[in-house]
Formats: structure tokens, C-alpha cells, sequence
């Protein structure tokens, strides 16, 4: 499937170096030759800090090393909603494994499976029997397909209690979004 399309949707408040390894990983897996990154505008399953704009700008300059990532924001809230707009042949929509223990309550699953298959990314750690009853539970288990990444340990939530706190983030954060978070003085206490 060499020069296929993948999307890594997100919050992405802020990005960092999980989600690179995760994109970079997955565009070597699945021989992408575009990877759409879609910073959602207003996810409907979280909260987040930063106005999409922010964030946005953000996930651009995180991106701004892999030639694949074509970084835009997304308007819909819901998965199913943004690949109906999108209208590709047959993307990869890539997730981690925590969400595909979590997709069949997703809204609309099937559509999502008849829209993109769905490349789950995978850690040590991970249960595999927990994820084999996911996909088989799903109406295409034959549209999933699990890869390995190398772990990370790290999260957005850290990163913002970490800059919260006056600790630093350039070890979890691309220098240039760590640059961007100081200089915008995002994710301060108070």
C-alpha cells in the first residue's frame, strides 16, 4: 500500500514526541505517502485547554519534520463526521491501542471501518487478549490492523502540569513547540 493516505486526528494540547514517533512510525508501516494530521477543533470526548488556533500552529511546528504530515484543523468533533468530509480511498486511521479497546462505543464504528481501516498502534504493556476481544467484537475485524511502536512515556496532560509547575519539557515536546509554549507563555498556573 505504498503512498497510501493515513490521518492521526488529535487534540494535540499540546503535541509532542509521541505522536512524531507514532506518525513516523506508522508512515514506514503503512508505506504512506500523505499523513493528515487533524488537529480537532472541538473534541466531544475531552476537554482542552488551548483555542484551536494555538493548537494548531502547535501541531504545525511539531510536523514541520516529517515531509509526509499535511497539518490542517478539523471542524467535526466526531470521527465518523470528518471521513464522511474527507471522502478518501481507503485512509488509514491511526489510533492507539487504548482507543481501540474503547472503539466500538465510538459514535457510528461501522461507518468509521467502511470509511478507513484502522492501524492501532501498540506498546509493550499492551494487552494483547484485551485488544484480540476489541477487534473481534468490531462488525470488520479485518479492517484493523495492529502495529508496534516504540513506547514513549509521556502525555499531553503531563506536559501541561509539567509547564504548569515551572518544570521543562524540552526532552517530551519537538524543540520548536517547546520554544512556542514559552514564548506564548501557554499552559501557566494561574
Amino acid at each position: 500500500m505504498s503512498g497510501g493516505v493515513g490521518i492521526l486526528g488529535g487534540a494535540f494540547d499540546p503535541p509532542h514526541n509521541g505522536h512524531l514517533a507514532l506518525a513516523r512510525e506508522a508512515i514506514a508501516g503503512f508505506g504512506l505517502g500523505r499523513l493528515l494530521v487533524r488537529v480537532v477543533a472541538d473534541p466531544g470526548h475531552k476537554d482542552v485547554e488551548t483555542a484551536p488556533e494555538i493548537r494548531l500552529l502547535l501541531t504545525q511546528l511539531a510536523f514541520a519534520s516529517v515531509d509526509e504530515a499535511e497539518v490542517s484543523l478539523d471542524p467535526f468533533a466526531r470521527t465518523v463526521d470528518s471521513l464522511e468530509a474527507l471522502g478518501l480511498d481507503d485512509p488509514v486511521f491511526l489510533i492507539g491501542a487504548d482507543q481501540l479497546a474503547d472503539f466500538a462505543g465510538w459514535v457510528r464504528p461501522d461507518r468509521v471501518l467502511e470509511l478507513a481501516r484502522i492501524g492501532a498502534a501498540t506498546r509493550p504493556g499492551t494487552d494483547p487478549a484485551e485488544l484480540d476481544r476489541a477487534i473481534a467484537s468490531l462488525s470488520r475485524p479485518a479492517r484493523v490492523e495492529l502495529f508496534p511502536i516504540t513506547p514513549h512515556d509521556v502525555s499531553s496532560s503531563e506536559i501541561r502540569d509539567r509547564v504548569g509547575s515551572g518544570l521543562p519539557v524540552e526532552s517530551l515536546v519537538p524543540p520548536l513547540v517547546a520554544d512556542a509554549i514559552e514564548r506564548l507563555g501557554l499552559y501557566r498556573a494561574g
